[in-house]
């Protein structure tokens, strides 16, 4: 089931450290199941930054939407599955040597990973969830 967030959890939750914003989208992701990012027609949107290509990723439809506004108010948030993730977009995001943004606030703000690490996180969490 689907949380929705009202806009003073959406307020308090933009205002996490970078970390904080990881541990939750860890929290989300393995909790719903499912990933978030932001599309237009040629696919997944990218941030850059002045080393690498990232793709940036949300735990709930609320943030990525937030950030459909100015050059990417055309862009749709998508929720991706938590297998289709581990099963093409790790490995699909590494050959292409994408990163992660990680949860990005409307700052920009936010970590940069790689995707193996990004996987290994939600799967330890998963397991001890489990």
């Amino acid at each position: 089931m689907t949380q929705v967030l009202d806009q003073d959890s959406i307020a308090k939750i933009e205002r996490y450290t970078p970390e904080e914003r990881l541990r939750y989208l860890i929290k989300e992701v393995v909790s719903q199941k499912q990933i978030w990012i932001l599309t237009d027609q040629d696919g997944c949107v990218m941030l850059n930054t002045e080393d690498e290509d990232c793709a940036p990723v949300w735990p709930n439809k609320e943030f990525a939407q937030s950030w459909a506004t100015g050059e990417w108010q055309d862009c749709e948030p998508k929720a991706i599955s938590l297998d289709k993730w581990y099963a093409s977009w790790t490995s699909g995001l590494e050959e292409d040597d994408v990163f992660i943004a990680v949860f990005p606030n409307q700052d920009e703000e936010g970590l940069i990973i790689s995707p193996q690490e990004l996987d290994y996180e939600l799967k330890q969490k998963a397991k001890k969830t489990n």
